[in-house]
């Protein structure tokens, strides 16, 4: 069985950090439906300005383009920052060879597009 990464959002900016949040990260419904990524579903969150990741749950946020990273975790981010979140999935090898990751990018704005070439 191999873990494989199953969807990213890539290039998103934090909108905002609340560090007396009980956890997880905000994200807008938009960007969640577009990276197929369900409410509670664990997340890797990289921050590609520090090189931070932390592990933690989706949650929605109804403003589109929110991400916004709560709790603990928000000590190691800061508004503006880049972050690519990141879901995986558990797959044994002929799953593997048949996946194709959902990847979304984000303009500047948090506005999502699918990916060239992705589902």
């Amino acid at each position: 069985m191999r873990y494989m990464m199953r969807s990213k959002i890539h290039q998103a900016r934090v909108t905002a950090i609340d560090p007396d949040y009980e956890g997880s990260i905000s994200i807008g419904t938009d960007l969640l439906r577009k990276a197929d990524i369900v409410r509670f579903e664990q997340v890797h969150v990289l921050n590609a300005e520090t090189g931070t990741r932390v592990v933690t749950y989706a949650i929605e946020a109804t403003d589109p383009g929110t991400m916004q990273v709560n709790g603990a975790a928000a000590h190691g981010f800061t508004e503006g920052d880049r972050v690519i979140v990141i879901a995986y999935t558990l797959t044994d090898d002929v799953g593997a060879e048949l996946l194709r990751p959902r990847i979304v990018l984000c303009d500047e704005a948090n506005r999502p597009r699918l990916a060239e070439g992705h589902r």
